[in-house]
């Protein structure tokens, strides 16, 4: 049960910069580089749409490992990855179509 806590502890964090990348892509983009330049980079929309699926990959590879690790049900377990798969194939689908334009 100890674990499980300290488990949970540790992912707020993580999810917290997770959701502040996917609200906010550019400042997480220029997160520790904005010494760089002297005026604010423009970053392409196909760079913050990356960077938005990456977040929310993210969020789901985590939101995985912590179900699997407090649930013994392999159904939830399942339909999680389902899920994931499902927005991979929806996301690969739109970037298809942008690209093809």
């Amino acid at each position: 049960m100890a674990e499980y806590i300290l488990m949970i502890i540790f992912f707020i964090p993580i999810y917290g910069l997770l959701i502040w990348i996917y609200f906010y892509p550019e400042e997480s983009m220029l997160l520790g580089q904005r010494w760089r330049y002297k005026e604010e980079p423009e970053f392409s929309k196909l760079a913050i749409g990356y960077t938005r699926f990456a977040s929310v990959i993210g969020i789901f590879l985590f939101t995985i490992v912590l179900v699997s690790s407090i649930s013994e049900n392999y159904l939830i377990r399942v339909l999680l990855v389902l899920g994931l798969l499902i927005y991979l194939i929806y996301s690969v689908l739109k970037f298809r179509k942008k690209l093809l334009k």
